[in-house]
C-alpha cells in the first residue's frame, strides 16, 4: 500500500500558501442554487492524483470510457509522488481538481487554497487500526504505554480520536515514532506493545503473532479516515458541467467494481504499481461511496458529525492550527444535483 496519500499537511509551503492566497480573489463563489448545463462545457479537466487504491475508481472510468459516456471532451489524470507538488500544482491552478485527504482538505482551506469538496471517493473501515499484544484489551489500557506509529500522518489522526473517545490525551502514552511500515513490525519483535498502521502491514502483523489483535479500527467511525475530490472554485463556477460528469463517471466506475470486483481490482492494482493479491486485505478494507451513498453522506452524519471528529482528531494531533467550519469546505449542491 502507498504511503504517500495518509502523510499529513503540517504546513504548505510558504510559495504553496501564496500561490492561493492570490488564486482566491479569482473567486470563491460555490455552485449555490446550483443549475446543470444540458452537456459538460468544452476542454480537459486536469485532476491531480497519487498511486492510493482508493483513488482508483477513476483508472476503472478512465479504462472504460465513462468519461466520454458522460460527455467530457476529455480528462487529465495527473500523477504525483509528493503531496506538497500535488499542492503547488493546485494552488497556482496548474491542475483544477485533486484526490485528498478529508483532514488534508481541511488545512488546505484554513491554509487559504481556494478549494472545495464536491464529492466523497473512499473511507477506511477496517485498513486503518491500532493493534495491540497480550494483555491490552481496551484503549483505557493504553495509559502509561509505549505506542508506536508515524506521526503526522492518519495513525496520528486514528490514536488522538481513540485516545478522546476514551477520555484520554496523547499525555496519556508513551510515543514512539516510527513510520508505519515499521510500527508492525516491532510490536510482533515485542518492542513496544501497541501500534497504529495500516494495510497490508495490520494483516502482516496479526498473521506473524497470534497474540497480535486489532484494538481499534477506522470503522468506529466510518468517514474520519477518508479521501474526497476536491476542486478550485474558479473551476466550479466557470465548469459545473464538467464538475457533474466527473461525478457520474466516478458513480459508473464504482458500479462496475462492484459488479465484477476482480475486473476492477485488476484495472485499480496495475495504476499503483502492485498486484491484486498484494491490495487484497487493502481491498477489502475501504468502501468506496458512490453517488447515492455521496447524497446521504454529505447531506448527513458526514457533515453533522464525523467532519467534527476529523477537525477535533487533527486539532489535537496539532496538523490543524485553526478550526474551519463546514461550509467553507464542502459543496453539497453538485451530489444533490447530479441524478
Amino acid at each position: 500500500m502507498n504511503t504517500l496519500r495518509r502523510n499529513m499537511l503540517r504546513i504548505l509551503a510558504a510559495g504553496v500558501i501564496g500561490a492561493a492566497t492570490v488564486s482566491a480573489n479569482v473567486s470563491t463563489a460555490s455552485a449555490a442554487g446550483l443549475t446543470l448545463p444540458a452537456k459538460p462545457e468544452s476542454g480537459t479537466l486536469k485532476m491531480g492524483i497519487e498511486p492510493w487504491l482508493g483513488y482508483g475508481p477513476w483508472q476503472i472510468a478512465k479504462e472504460k470510457d465513462f468519461f466520454k459516456k458522460n460527455g467530457l471532451d476529455g480528462v487529465d489524470i495527473v500523477n504525483f509522488t509528493e503531496d506538497k507538488d500535488l499542492n503547488a500544482a493546485l494552488a497556482s491552478g496548474n491542475i483544477d481538481a485533486a484526490n485528498v485527504a478529508a483532514h488534508t482538505a481541511m488545512i488546505m482551506v484554513a491554509a487559504g487554497l481556494p478549494v472545495k469538496v464536491v464529492q466523497m471517493l473512499d473511507v477506511s473501515m477496517t485498513a486503518d487500526a491500532i493493534i495491540a499484544g497480550k494483555g491490552i484489551t481496551s484503549i483505557k489500557d493504553l495509559k502509561g504505554k509505549q505506542v508506536a506509529y508515524e506521526q503526522g500522518t492518519t495513525s496520528d489522526l486514528l490514536l488522538n480520536y481513540a485516545l478522546a473517545a476514551n477520555g484520554m490525551t496523547i499525555k496519556d502514552i508513551q510515543p514512539v515514532p516510527m513510520p508505519a511500515a515499521n510500527a508492525g513490525s516491532a510490536l510482533i519483535a515485542g518492542r513496544v506493545p501497541v501500534a497504529v498502521t495500516y494495510e497490508p502491514y495490520l494483516t502482516t502483523a496479526m498473521n506473524q503473532n497470534k497474540d497480535v489483535k486489532e484494538l481499534f479500527p477506522a470503522s468506529k467511525d466510518p468517514g474520519l479516515i477518508s479521501d474526497v475530490l476536491v476542486v478550485r472554485t474558479d473551476y466550479i463556477k466557470s465548469h459545473p458541467g464538467q464538475i457533474a460528469a466527473m461525478l457520474k463517471s466516478w458513480d459508473d466506475a464504482v458500479k462496475a467494481y462492484r459488479a465484477d470486483p476482480k475486473e476492477g481490482r485488476a484495472i485499480i492494482s496495475k495504476s499503483v504499481g502492485a498486484t491484486p493479491e498484494e491490495l487484497g486485505t487493502a481491498f477489502d478494507g475501504v468502501k468506496f461511496y458512490d453517488l447515492a451513498e455521496n447524497k446521504k453522506a454529505l447531506g448527513g452524519d458526514f457533515v453533522s458529525k464525523t467532519y467534527k471528529d476529523i477537525e477535533a482528531a487533527a486539532t489535537k494531533a496539532g496538523l490543524l492550527q485553526q478550526k474551519v467550519p463546514a461550509s467553507k469546505v464542502i459543496d453539497t449542491d453538485f451530489v444533490k444535483a447530479v441524478k
